[in-house]
């Protein structure tokens, strides 16, 4: 098959790319390199099977001509929740980028696989979350929920679509992936500052009191997830839950993460009250963990790396990002 990927230059969509190269298939990858990197896909360099577009999701002519042969669209191009800007790329980025795949895909009628999120979920106290579950979001001025509802509009896109132009899709929400090549900043996950911090020996700040949960899932388990869907038609017109059902505090996390880093004694914890984020409004999600039976039902798909294993492997690449990142800063200063 050929396949495009949105997003192919990012923590997730690099992964990806490699897992469906491997399997002999051949990709498009799209990117603005606003948040990806291309370092993320050297390894692919002279691959005959593999073309990269740098390419906005917005660029509805580029993107069109990028997925012109593709025989399926996985979409996980996107920005996240605005936690210290503004809400208006998260909104447009996300309802424009994904209206324009879906109108791509129609025309041709090409499967898309839309990356949604664990996020759509907002603070519903009905636990584990399963897909046919109510969502709960906060107030429309409280912007950290931007994300959310494009998200959820985004499905809600998906769906309208296969309904009136019988296209096959298939929406994953994920929840909590991390692993190499995540992003080094907040906008790679709590874990990603944890390990920069631990790693430095600087204080690891917590957001609000660190008493709310995450369930984290390590890339490949996630990367498996979004290939199954991709490959079967079992879960099309389905929307999908994928993540590890292990609950942690983000208390604990920060502990963990502070042990297997090798850091002596007990962390330094930096608590950062929501009131200090922009806009002076913040909500978050006191728990998150998913019911994920229906994936293992329809793809045959279960999350195998415990939380422990796959931050150590994403502990040892970190380290040698900041290592190449700190030799990169001398020699720019020498």
């Amino acid at each position: 098959m050929r396949i495009a990927v949105t997003g192919a230059a990012g923590f997730l969509g690099s992964h990806l790319v490699d897992r469906l190269l491997g399997l002999g298939h051949s990709v498009v990858g799209i990117d603005s390199l606003i948040y990806g990197s291309r370092a993320n896909l050297a390894q692919q360099a002279g691959n005959r099977r593999f073309t990269f577009v740098e390419a906005d999701v917005r660029d509805m002519p580029a993107l069109n001509e990028a997925c012109r042969s593709a025989d399926v669209i996985v979409h996980l191009a996107a920005h996240k929740i605005p936690r210290y800007g503004g809400a208006i790329d998260t909104l447009l980025v996300n309802a424009d980028g994904t209206r324009h795949v879906l109108d791509i895909a129609r025309y041709g009628q090409r499967k898309v696989v839309f990356a949604s999120t664990s996020d759509v979920y907002g603070k519903s106290p009905d636990l584990p979350f399963r897909e046919d579950g109510d969502l709960v979001l906060g107030p429309s001025r409280v912007k950290r929920w931007s994300y959310a509802v494009s998200k959820l509009f985004d499905e809600h896109l998906c769906f309208a679509f296969a309904e009136e132009y019988e296209l096959p899709v298939v929406a994953l929400r994920f929840f909590g992936s991390y692993g190499p090549r995540h992003h080094l900043s907040w906008w790679g996950g709590p874990q990603s500052v944890f390990i920069s911090a631990a790693l430095r020996g600087e204080p690891i700040t917590i957001h609000g009191d660190g008493l709310q949960t995450r369930s984290f899932t390590y890339v490949s388990d996630t990367v498996d997830g979004i290939v199954r869907a991709t490959l079967s038609d079992a879960a099309d017109g389905e929307v999908l839950n994928l993540g590890c059902d292990h609950e942690i505090t983000i208390l604990e996390l920060a502990r963990t993460i502070h042990g297997l880093c090798g850091a002596a004694g007990e962390p330094n914890l930096e608590f950062i009250p929501y009131e200090s984020f922009t806009g002076k409004r913040y909500e978050d999600v006191r728990r998150r963990v998913p019911d994920c039976s229906k994936a293992q039902r329809l793809l045959g798909w279960r999350a195998h790396v415990a939380l422990e294993a796959g931050l150590a492997r994403t502990i040892e690449w970190h380290r040698a990002a900041l290592e190449g990142a700190d030799r990169a800063l001398v020699g720019a200063g020498s």
